[in-house]
């Protein structure tokens, strides 16, 4: 798997935040609102609690001291009143936590399902350049940490917000001169708070990084593993997982080292302004300051202590914060990957053919068409026959390195044309733009006579059947899989597809038949039988022009006879590519095409070529082998 070398430069923090509650208002702004009303209330509650001390020493226990007979009737009163509103303020608690799993989920829900339509739209120079681990990591572990961002940080640090305002509020009704001295010591603590932030945001954003990349590894080792026993290649793949374990253990130990040291300083800097608060407003309670009583000192101590709970909730809070949107700008940098272009209007469509004209056709007739629309508003109709031209071609992945170089290839309908060269020679490459997974640089590609560029690509590619050598299934019955090609099919068409790839006779000897159920990527059947199931979801799609891009090479010589048979009755009738390491399959074909390096250096069917005596002669003979 390639690397990406040009990874797309992080955004601000700030940035990807507002991004990120665009999404959430969106979709919950009547839940956020309320959730808004409910820590509101919360704070209230807190606030007020700390304020009813005040009322408790003042108006209750001071008038009462020193008197024979006190009365404790308004006393129980007013903790009734207060019970009550610390009752509304749990309730309130828990109504916005709960909402806030709520909106947690289905804003993760709808990210999740906003990168799979996205991803679905990626060309496949993305997957090509990008780690599958990495990109895996963007639904599993990023997605994760904003989750637990939106249920806990987020409704966390606006009530710790909420609370830090309300609770200066109050503080300015007992007495400025301490406010004042408080919202110092906060603003010397915030500051704080900010240079530390800043050191672990860098090193959380490398953490993500360095995830993905441990992510990628194991993903590729595991399906890798038989490749790596063969060639004892244990402990290589262990020192290079141990690389990118350790630069994954450095990065998360510089963050949290960072991010963990806020708490205890945050802690201590809030011990000593709690001491300084209180001796300071003692002075002034003794020289009669600023009219403060026992019972303000008491409240403003309770409201001073109080700020412990918003601030150290910032600084705890803070550091999950940092590490989502972390992961929410990699989220991001994939839903900003450019979508596939499609500048296509030609389209495929069933069609008829009356007194030999040829029009569309509201039900499947067996019969497929190019729809042409013109400027002039008049749409024209070409019969699909398979025709395909490379008229002059260059290509290259990179702009600045052609691979391919001067291709013209001229396959008429029904033709079987084989490519044969060295490994790198451009084989797959010429198959890859046939049904545009990649765009040329120079040249036209016709299929009918219409420039491909002029098709949309879900029509062009719909009229392309691809059999790979290496087969992917996926998780489902055998008949789920067949049908993939066409999940409008029948089960009798299954069937029938099944039995013109000569897949039948192994399926009726699976413990379910057709209804068995295969998983990790067709385990439990032979890589012969995963061709054979390939080559009926092919056939079912039916389509007119066939690439088969060595679909043998993986198998024995038996099963290559009877892979041959079921791809021979799928070739009837149909434009075929053939990329195939074995010479011996290709000999029936109309034309065979010898690629070096990018370019055509023979063509001929079997017979001329062997008469040149030139490198197919040489590759048939012997004398010289494919690499």
């Amino acid at each position: 798997m390639l690397t990406n070398n040009q990874k797309r430069p992080a955004s601000s923090p700030i940035k990807t935040l507002k991004r990120l509650l665009g999404i959430m208002f969106g979709d919950y702004k009547l839940q956020l609102i309320i959730v808004l009303v409910m820590i509101l209330l919360s704070a209230f509650a807190n606030v007020r609690g700390a304020l009813f001390l005040q009322t408790v020493i003042d108006q209750y226990i001071t008038p009462l001291i020193g008197t024979s007979n006190p009365n404790f009737s308004g006393l129980l009163k007013a903790i009734m009143q207060m019970a009550l509103i610390y009752v509304i303020g749990v309730l309130a608690g828990l109504t916005y936590n709960f909402m806030m799993v709520r909106i947690s989920e289905g804003t993760q829900k709808k990210i999740r399902d906003q990168m799979f339509t996205h991803m679905e739209s990626l060309p496949i120079r993305y997957f090509d350049q990008n780690s599958h681990g990495d990109i895996m990591s963007h639904f599993t572990n990023d997605t994760d940490t904003l989750r637990q961002m939106i249920s806990q940080s987020i409704p966390n640090l606006m009530m710790a917000m909420v609370t830090f305002v309300s609770v200066f509020i109050a503080m300015f009704t007992l007495s400025i001169p301490l406010t004042l001295f408080v919202i110092v010591s906060v603003f010397l603590m915030l500051n704080v708070v900010r240079f530390i932030s800043k050191r672990s945001g860098r090193f959380f954003g490398a953490q993500q990084r360095d995830l993905g990349a441990v992510n990628g590894y194991i993903e590729e080792m595991m399906h890798g593993q038989k490749v790596v026993k063969v060639f004892n290649h244990e402990k290589q793949a262990m020192a290079d997982f141990d690389e990118l374990n350790d630069a994954l253990q450095s990065s998360a130990t510089q963050a949290n080292v960072n991010a963990n040291q806020l708490m205890p300083i945050m802690m201590n800097l809030l011990n000593v302004q709690y001491i300084l608060v209180a001796i300071i407003g003692g002075m002034f309670a003794i020289n009669g300051i600023s009219g403060l009583t026992v019972g303000m000192i008491a409240s403003f101590l309770q409201l001073s202590r109080s700020l412990n709970g918003p601030i150290s909730q910032i600084s705890q809070q803070i550091n999950f914060v940092i590490m989502a949107l972390a992961g929410a700008d990699r989220i991001f940098g994939l839903l900003d990957e450019k979508s596939e272009d499609d500048e296509g209007y030609v389209t495929l469509v069933n069609a008829q053919e009356v007194n030999g004209v040829i029009t569309e056709a509201k039900e499947r007739t067996g019969m497929w068409a190019w729809k042409h629309p013109h400027k002039d508003g008049s749409v024209t109709y070409t019969k699909l026959t398979g025709d395909v031209v490379f008229e002059d071609v260059d290509f290259g992945y990179v702009p600045s390195n052609i691979v391919l170089h001067d291709i013209n290839i001229y396959a008429n309908p029904g033709q079987k044309v084989a490519f044969v060269g060295a490994t790198g020679a451009g084989k797959t490459t010429i198959t890859n733009l046939i049904n545009r997974f990649y765009d040329i640089q120079e040249g036209k590609i016709r299929y009918d006579g219409i420039n491909i560029k002029k098709i949309k690509k879900d029509s062009l590619r719909r009229s392309l059947g691809i059999v790979l050598q290496d087969t992917h299934l996926f998780t489902g019955t055998i008949r789920d899989n067949i049908r993939f090609g066409k999940l409008t099919a029948t089960d009798e068409e299954v069937e029938a597809a099944a039995k013109l790839a000569n897949a039948d006779t192994f399926i009726h000897h699976l413990p379910d038949g057709y209804e068995t159920v295969i998983t990790g990527d067709g385990e439990g059947i032979s890589q012969g039988q995963r061709q054979l199931l390939a080559i009926a979801r092919a056939a079912i799609a039916d389509p007119p022009v066939m690439i088969l891009d060595e679909a043998t090479s993986s198998i024995d010589t038996r099963t290559e006879r009877i892979v041959q048979e079921g791809m021979d009755k799928l070739m009837k009738g149909r434009t075929v590519f053939v990329i195939a390491h074995r010479l011996s399959t290709i000999q029936n074909s109309d034309v065979i095409m010898v690629l070096d390096h990018g370019r055509i250096i023979e063509r001929g069917d079997h017979e001329s070529l062997l008469a040149e005596k030139g490198l197919y002669y040489q590759l048939y003979t012997g004398k010289v082998e494919l690499d």
